[in-house]
């Protein structure tokens, strides 16, 4: 099982990454709350991950910190739920703020969340009530991720951006339609050479309050 990873950043196009580890390219898939806290390309970086071994495949998943890797691990423990939607979870929202949906069964946030529908949500909550009743939270305004992204580099192509930002949330479960519009609307609220990632972050939560 790698349970870790630190190395250089090499690639990001979310939800994917590549991280080189010793001169060896590791291809990871992340949420999108750990993307927003990833150093520029280039940099040292440092992951929690989980290895999902399928017949056709071996998938690495990777987390800024242990607990979205707990909380990951639970979601996946769900009946009917696989890695995809549980990572797809986890873009939409904090792991505190699951937690927090969980604890006081919060159905209609979590049915905001593509692939989440009302059984599902209900699923979700009776299932893992008991198992995150260890885990602990903070107030979302003292979560570190706020406040954790560094400035990025200015949009070589604002297009390629949208589009990069569009290919996310379609890879995390959004309908083409709906990350479009989305996107557009992103767009609308922030600079003109706003980068993908900033886009994806607006979009997220505009879709999920």
């Amino acid at each position: 099982m790698i349970g870790h990873l630190r190395g250089v950043l090499l690639e990001k196009y979310p939800p994917f990454l590549m991280l080189d580890v010793g001169g060896v390219g590791y291809e990871v898939e992340a949420s999108m709350n750990t993307f927003y806290r990833l150093a520029d390309i280039g940099q040292e970086v440092s992951l929690y991950t989980h290895l999902v071994v399928r017949e056709d495949a071996q998938l690495l998943y990777g987390f800024a910190d242990r607990q979205e890797r707990s909380v990951f691990r639970e979601l996946i423990k769900t009946n009917g739920v696989g890695p995809k939607l549980a990572l797809t979870i986890l873009s939409g929202i904090s792991g505190d703020a699951f937690i927090r949906c969980v604890e006081y069964e919060d159905v209609a946030t979590l049915v905001k969340l593509p692939g989440v529908g009302k059984k599902t949500a209900e699923r979700l909550i009776i299932e893992m009530k008991d198992r995150l009743k260890h885990f602990s939270t903070m107030p979302a305004g003292l979560r570190a991720m706020e406040d954790a992204a560094s400035a990025r580099q200015p949009a070589v192509a604002v297009v390629d951006e949208r589009r990069e930002a569009e290919t996310a949330l379609i890879a995390l479960g959004y309908k083409p339609a709906q990350a479009t519009q989305a996107i557009e609307q992103a767009s609308r609220s922030l600079e003109a050479d706003a980068s993908a990632e900033a886009l994806i972050r607006l979009a997220l939560r505009s879709m999920i309050s």
